[in-house]
């Protein structure tokens, strides 16, 4: 069966229907996998960079702090001893690597099945241009009201410039983010209520991810 979508302006007036790709946007979900592919982008932006101090890395230690017997006290051998206020931390993390790859074509299955949950919960608005003359934050607020985006939203477009108004405008929102189609990933899609997505951006994304 056709995946139909209507196509609209930013005043939410129907411009036209397109067909969609049935591959891309009405693919089977697949919970496992959007997991796995989930899982692998949160690790990789893990910085990793924590660590701690070992009983070589800690201050003193250079002298016993007490001869080994008759003192009635237990046995010491430097006051670098984990057991010891400001001695050395055991098995505490250390930096490292935290990424890894899942294969590629799990990724994109993944995606696809994003993109079909967005589609199929009819989460999906596609317009046919998203443009503004001057940067307005409320402005865009008020565009995303227009086209009845509720909560969180992804907003995909074919190019992202930091500098055009549509990115100055939604760069304060919560909640709203904004991708070029080139950038789109599982996580953003799922996070996100809904993914308005611009014509263009539409055509480049159903033709970069189909099987």
């Amino acid at each position: 069966m056709a995946v139909r979508v209507q196509v609209v302006d930013l005043d939410k007036e129907k411009t036209e229907e397109i067909v969609l790709n049935e591959a891309v946007f009405d693919a089977p979900v697949k919970p496992h996998l959007l997991h796995d592919v989930v899982k692998m982008q949160l690790a990789n932006r893990r910085q990793g960079t924590a660590s701690t101090r070992t009983r070589s890395e800690v201050r003193g230690g250079g002298k016993k702090p007490w001869k080994q017997k008759g003192t009635g006290r237990a046995r010491a051998g430097t006051r670098r001893s984990p057991l010891w206020r400001g001695g050395g931390t055991v098995f505490g993390p250390k930096p490292r690597d935290y990424s890894y790859r899942v294969p590629r074509q799990v990724r994109a299955s993944a995606l696809r099945a994003a993109l079909s949950s967005k589609a199929q919960a009819g989460r999906l608005i596609v317009v046919e241009n998203l443009s503004q003359e001057r940067p307005s934050t409320k402005g865009f607020r008020a565009l995303l009201g227009r086209l009845g985006v509720e909560g969180r939203a992804l907003v995909v477009t074919n190019q992202v410039k930091k500098d055009d108004a549509i990115a100055r405008s939604c760069r304060n929102l919560p909640g709203v983010t904004l991708l070029p189609a080139q950038g789109l990933n599982v996580y953003d899609i799922l996070k996100h209520d809904a993914l308005v997505i611009t014509r263009d951006a539409l055509g480049l994304v159903g033709e970069a991810w189909k099987p």
